[in-house]
């Protein structure tokens, strides 16, 4: 049977200061990489075969201290673009508290969490859903119907991506899926890589 570990990476700095982050190649925060051990410790029973993650310096980060601290170190990991953040546009680098003043907290509930709206010049949930799932389809699905554990570690949105494939919801119910810095979803698959068992850790 298949096992499928989706964890979002650990807090960054600029999740610290309240900014959207996009593509912007922002560091891990001291307090996300403390947390480290943690997270590893929730994976303690899991033995990984395959590591997937994106080029962003916060998700690679979090990979390399997770498997440090599993003691499995030594697995190769594929990077690709295709699991990075959605852009965020002209709203990268702000202060999200800022940015609901300016343009009301429906508005922007609307850019970071439904299914085809997207921030000024950057991407919405649908246009992640476009590079992120054929991705999955065709280097990870594989993996995964071999039965092997596979790892994914990337940015929220990627995530929300990944989830609304694997568990069928809707375009509607989307709006509603959030996943914490760390957060962490296991699956167990069947053969036909439909779900049977979830758990959050």
């Amino acid at each position: 049977m298949a096992k499928l570990i989706l964890l979002r990476h650990l807090q960054s700095q600029w999740n610290k200061e309240n900014k959207f982050s996009g593509w912007t190649d922002v560091p891990l925060s001291e307090e996300g990489m403390a947390t480290a051990s943690e997270k590893a410790q929730k994976l303690a029973d899991v033995k990984i075969d395959e590591v997937f993650t994106s080029p962003l310096s916060r998700n690679k980060n979090t990979v390399e201290l997770v498997l440090k601290n599993l003691e499995q170190e030594n697995l190769s990991v594929t990077v690709d673009k295709a699991l990075d953040e959605r852009n965020y546009g002209e709203l990268t680098g702000l202060d999200k508290d800022e940015v609901k003043t300016r343009y009301g907290a429906e508005q922007v509930q609307l850019w970071r969490r439904s299914w085809d709206e997207a921030p000024p010049e950057g991407e919405s949930l649908k246009d992640v859903c476009a590079r992120a799932i054929p991705f999955y389809q065709n280097f990870i699905e594989p993996q995964l119907k071999a039965g092997k554990t596979v790892l994914i570690v990337a940015s929220h949105n990627s995530l929300r991506a990944l989830i609304k494939y694997i568990e069928g919801i809707s375009n509607d119910d989307i709006i509603n899926l959030e996943i914490p810095f760390g957060g962490m979803v296991v699956y167990d698959l069947d053969e036909n890589l439909k779900v049977k068992t979830k758990e959050i850790r």
